[in-house]
């Protein structure tokens, strides 16, 4: 696969599955909590998100640094688990998101202590790094504050669902960055100096 190709991936990647997320997140109020179509439909986007920061990780080297990496992969490894979960909502036909966080309980809240903490690691990667938009990082960095402030003071599920979007606009934002870019060489040990910042 060329790079250009791998950008193209990446790219299309982080439009595609936050979307997925975002599109579900709707159905689910719509409906008034989970439905068999709305859970699948996040499961895909749940499936394919923890690869998302991991190739916007990789599109920013060598300007990113361990800030970014530590970000990818807790974000990442919080996304496994959110997949999971939602195959436990599906086989035990879990009707909305209040349920199944009571069901799940600080095994959850951990993990969405992990995504908080990878977001803000990766969202200031971004930040720091300037090969992807800045505002995107501090975008992200708002989302997850805004899904840990929800849950640390019980605030309406629409808030949880607006930090959720805020950090998936964010990732799209992110995707559309790299495509836009596809024909440039991305930042990499021998192309660094060829490599603009936007």
């Amino acid at each position: 696969m060329t790079e250009r190709q791998l950008a193209v991936l990446i790219g299309s990647a982080a439009v595609l599955f936050p979307a997925l997320h975002t599109l579900s997140d709707v159905l689910e109020l719509r409906s008034g909590g989970f439905s068999p179509p709305q859970l699948w439909i996040n499961y895909v986007a749940f499936v394919g998100i923890p690869f998302v920061p991991l190739g916007l990780h990789a599109v920013q080297r060598p300007r990113t640094g361990w800030l970014s990496l530590s970000g990818a992969l807790l974000y990442g490894a919080a996304f496994v688990f959110f997949a999971a979960t939602t195959v436990y909502a599906l086989v035990g036909r879990t009707r909305d998101y209040p349920t199944l966080l009571n069901e799940l309980g600080m095994v959850y809240t951990a993990h969405g202590a992990m995504m908080v903490a990878g977001g803000l690691l990766f969202g200031w990667g971004v930040m720091r790094a300037g090969v992807l938009p800045r505002w995107t990082g501090a975008a992200l960095a708002a989302g997850v504050l805004a899904n840990l402030l929800s849950s640390a003071v019980r605030l309406p599920e629409l808030t949880q669902i607006a930090g959720s979007t805020l950090r998936n606009v964010a990732f799209v934002a992110m995707g559309i960055s790299v495509l836009r870019r596809r024909n440039a060489r991305w930042a990499s040990p021998t192309c660094h100096s060829s490599t603009t910042s936007t």
